[in-house]
């Protein structure tokens, strides 16, 4: 045991909103503690190798978690500082101006955030700066408004994507530049910490998407936030720290000690202020471990919220096979949102197309292809052209986050609005002969974890949604919680609805957002 020791702030996680929070604060002098359960990601050779990575899930390290009908499954859940940025594909979306509104779908409404997009859109555009995000406004026509331009340029499409786009073009789409985090030498001058995109090229292209990043280009939140916040001598980085639990004072109002687990043995450390940033489904938890006499439901849990409106969205990896050879070496550079809130047959949303990394013959082989010979699964992987499809599931509070008597984490989901992602996968199937495919699409469902549905948790959110009523939703507009007077949660545990596209920008936002709101709380 040690003693306990004090800080001005606690950041529970070091993913894209922790690591994020800590970056924005580190600037400010005050003492602040980042607690990550796991430790760094090694640089090493197996960071690009598929049957490492794919086949073996070498670095997939979370723990077992069971349904709600007690079967368990291995989630896609990376614990590494950096948090899922360090495995994620780096496409960084604003959510749609519509998305922070109420929106009808066919399974039901997806309901209005607290804030407008025009509260977020500042900081969308700090946020965009900072991750490195090349991309370019205006040509998706669900793109919300600007106030500023990309400040750094697309990533150019590879031969077969531009001819992919043109026959888009022809067809009556608008394909843009998916925006990615990606540190590249835009002005090629020699000084740049940055690499080259002729290295990037010939390097890390094919293991970008779903790997780790061996030459430290992926713009994830370990390189860019949590590395230069330890430069301030004011922060500090525990490594192999679980967070148990939450306690609070006598009157329940306040967090008055973080309990770690480290080494085996139990630590202690208090703050004036304690943010939590596990990720949607370990924030939840974490709150429910720390039930009380004050907190008899979990912490911050008054509401009966906490866990409940779990989303992880409707994804779909889907792979067809080019007619002509697919030799692209970064694929992930375009989107599609023509179906985005409708089709001409369709009055409710689809949602959003984007590339994805493309398939090799280990992926191929990690999918259990093992009835085709290596020659004709090689030959399958050289014409590949690979997509994912995200549609938006609603927020229903009986998908939800709870806990086993033994405090093992279980998921309680049922998909919904399914067919919206079924008539947006038979979009795409309708454009293949038209875009040079073969005329069928293959699951890729190995890719980000989702061998079986409920284990693909890469977009998680909504557990502790922000809003004006405290009966209503866990945390306040500035993301602390109704219930407590210095706790907040800065993951994407607050999302009120999901969206249909990636969280990761709004989650990075949002923490400098709430970075503004705790230095003047902090009076910086």
């Amino acid at each position: 045991m040690t003693a306990e020791q004090h800080y001005d702030v606690i950041i529970i996680g070091t993913g894209p909103g922790g690591g994020t929070l800590a970056h924005a604060l580190a600037p400010t002098g005050k003492r602040i503690l980042l607690l990550e359960r796991g430790d760094f990601l090694p640089q090493e050779q197996d960071n690009w190798n598929p049957d490492r990575v794919l086949v073996e899930e070498k670095y997939k390290n979370a723990e077992r978690w069971h349904d709600r009908d007690g079967k368990p499954f291995q989630p896609g859940q990376h614990y590494w500082v950096g948090g899922n940025s360090k495995m994620y594909g780096a496409v960084l979306l604003r959510l749609r101006e519509q998305d922070f509104g109420e929106v009808n779908h066919h399974d039901g409404v997806s309901p209005a955030w607290p804030l407008s997009y025009a509260d977020f859109e500042p900081y969308y555009n700090r946020a965009e700066k900072l991750y490195h995000v090349h991309g370019e406004g205006g040509i998706d026509p669900t793109d919300p408004p600007r106030s500023e331009p990309y400040a750094y340029p697309p990533i150019p499409h590879d031969p077969r994507i531009a001819r992919l786009e043109a026959d888009l073009r022809r067809l009556g789409h608008t394909p843009f530049p998916l925006p990615v985090g990606i540190k590249l030498n835009d002005k090629d001058t020699e000084t740049s910490p940055f690499i080259s995109r002729e290295l990037f090229q010939v390097t890390g292209t094919e293991t970008f998407d779903g790997y780790p990043d061996l030459i430290q280009a992926k713009a994830d939140a370990e390189s860019i936030c949590v590395r230069p916040a330890l430069q301030h001598k004011n922060v500090t980085l525990l490594t192999n720290a679980f967070v148990k639990q939450l306690e609070t004072n006598a009157s329940g109002r306040v967090v008055s000690r973080v309990v770690v687990e480290r080494a085996g043995a139990a630590e202690y450390y208090s703050a004036d202020i304690v943010v939590v940033s596990c990720g949607a489904i370990n924030s939840a938890a974490l709150l429910l471990r720390s039930s009380s006499d004050k907190h008899p439901n979990g912490l911050a849990n008054s509401s009966d919220m906490v866990g409940r409106h779990y989303m992880t969205h409707n994804n779909s990896a889907l792979m067809t096979i080019s007619k002509e050879p697919n030799p692209t070496k970064f694929q992930k550079t375009l989107g599609l949102n023509d179906f985005y809130f409708g089709a001409d047959d369709w009055e409710y949303p689809l949602g959003h197309i984007q590339m994805l990394g493309k398939s090799n013959a280990s992926l191929l082989r990690a999918m259990k292809a093992h009835h085709m010979v290596n020659m004709v699964l090689e030959k399958m992987a050289e014409h590949s052209l690979d997509f994912w499809l995200t549609s938006e599931d609603l927020p229903l509070p009986e998908n939800r986050v709870t806990l086993d008597s033994k405090g093992g984490i279980v998921i309680n989901y049922t998909p919904n609005n399914t067919e919206a992602h079924d008539r947006l996968i038979a979009k795409l199937r309708g454009m293949l002969g038209d875009i040079g495919c073969e005329n069928h699409l293959l699951p890729c469902a190995i890719y980000m974890g989702k061998k079986i549905p409920i284990a693909g948790v890469g977009h998680q959110n909504g557990t502790c949604r922000f809003g004006t009523n405290p009966q209503t939703s866990v945390l306040d507009i500035s993301c602390k919680a109704h219930d407590l007077d210095n706790l907040y949660v800065v993951d994407s545990s607050f999302f009120v609805s999901s969206s249909a596209v990636n969280p990761t920008l709004t989650i990075i936002a949002n923490a400098l957002r709430v970075g503004e709101h705790l230095s003047e709380r902090l009076g910086v």
